[in-house]
């Protein structure tokens, strides 16, 4: 028999999330996450997922993970330290150091294993770590992990953070300081003041760490926001995913070779979880090959990223303040986002919603994540679906 205390618990906080519209559904896609997506039988537009610039479905990158699965296996089995090191996680990692301009990369199961990795193991209960308020939940999960003091500084406030660093710095009472940041903001879009945050780092002798999963593959023709500002030698840590942009699965860190030994030794998830498996290895490697020739891809989303916004202002929709193809269409009220968006999938739209605790409350918003694969004629579609349902809301 089921603990009561545990069921009233679970019945009263669902129902409790439902009545206020916080209540995610999960829509399973049947088939590829395309341009184009099925959901029960249906034909989408698919503007909510992260695969940037449509890699997740390209031809080249299912075959070599097709031929790593023959060559290597279906998983790698073992954990890095032990035997599960194959030599295509190495190739991997020689190649995203490349890419990103550093000495050394480690790579990870995922994105937000790569940040309760390396935070909690550089960053202990005798240091501080300075944290922009609208950071990822996987930075606040790592900062806490590390049981560092977390001092939050106003959202890219560069006047906020230099009075926290000077603050932090005159107590005495801290070993070591890291200020932390998203290189792009998932949720609006904006674009983290890297320069000035290096300028208060070197200033205060801060660690600088940039979590750069949105910004990977789509800023810095591709190599992301560090790159983007040519700060790859003033950024201590550059985090990256291989799930968003690259279209497979899996993280990394990104710095000086005796950062990345420190990590190889010291960072749970890389010690105790079992490697990402051969065919995702060799896929994400193809991508960053495919971004290192050629910027058509980069280029496609930005055009497309663009289209969508214009044609979504021209209407009069509140797209914030958004400086990437990432471009929300805030509607303010939970309630109102989720049947907006409910409304957009009925008339061939899948732009999620997007509630607190995700974002604030009351800035309740519906997502938009054009890519490059995207044709205008999906755009134009899917700004015409905006329009009939904007006016029927009274949004517009």
């Amino acid at each position: 028999m089921s603990s009561k205390t545990l069921d009233k618990f679970l019945n009263d906080n669902l129902a409790e999330l439902k009545a206020n519209g916080l209540y995610n559904e999960i829509d399973p896609v049947q088939g590829a996450n395309g341009p184009i997506i099925h959901i029960n039988g249906k034909n989408l537009i698919n503007l909510s997922s992260n695969n940037y610039l449509g890699l997740a479905t390209d031809e080249r990158l299912k075959q070599v993970a097709k031929d790593a699965v023959d060559s290597h296996g279906a998983g790698a089995g073992a954990v890095r330290t032990i035997n599960g090191t194959l030599d295509l996680h190495i190739e991997l990692e020689k190649k995203l150091a490349e890419f990103k301009g550093t000495e050394a990369v480690i790579s990870y199961q995922s994105g937000f294993n790569c940040n309760m990795a390396a935070i909690s193991a550089v960053m202990d209960k005798h240091d501080a770590i300075l944290s922009d308020e609208l950071n990822h939940a996987s930075i606040i999960d790592g900062c806490r992990l590390s049981k560092a003091k977390i001092i939050r500084f106003a959202h890219s406030d560069m006047d906020d953070l230099r009075l926290k660093a000077k603050e932090a710095v005159e107590s005495g009472q801290y070993n070591k300081i890291m200020v932390i940041t998203d290189g792009v903001f998932s949720m609006d879009g904006d674009i983290a003041k890297l320069p000035e945050i290096v300028e208060i780092a070197e200033e205060f002798d801060l660690i600088t760490y940039v979590d750069d999963a949105h910004g990977s593959g789509v800023l810095g023709k591709g190599a992301g926001t560090v790159k983007h500002f040519g700060l790859q030698d003033k950024v201590d840590f550059q985090m990256g995913t291989l799930s968003k942009a690259i279209g497979v699965i899996g993280g990394y860190v990104a710095g000086k070779a005796n950062l990345i030994d420190w990590l190889k030794v010291r960072s749970r998830p890389f010690l105790f979880s079992t490697a990402v498996s051969p065919a995702d290895a060799a896929a994400s490697k193809k991508a960053i090959e495919i971004l290192m020739e050629s910027t058509e891809l980069h280029d496609k989303l930005w055009e497309n990223g663009n289209y969508l916004k214009d044609g979504l202002k021209k209407l009069g929709f509140d797209i914030g303040n958004s400086e990437t193809p990432i471009t929300p269409c805030i509607i303010g009220e939970e309630k109102a986002a989720q049947e907006f968006s409910k409304r957009l999938f009925e008339e061939g739209v899948y732009a999620k919603s997007i509630v607190f605790p995700t974002v604030p409350r009351g800035t309740g918003r519906v997502r938009n994540m054009p890519t490059a694969a995207h044709t205008k004629e999906m755009l134009d579609e899917a700004i015409q679906v905006y329009e009939k349902v904007g006016k029927e809301m009274g949004l517009i």
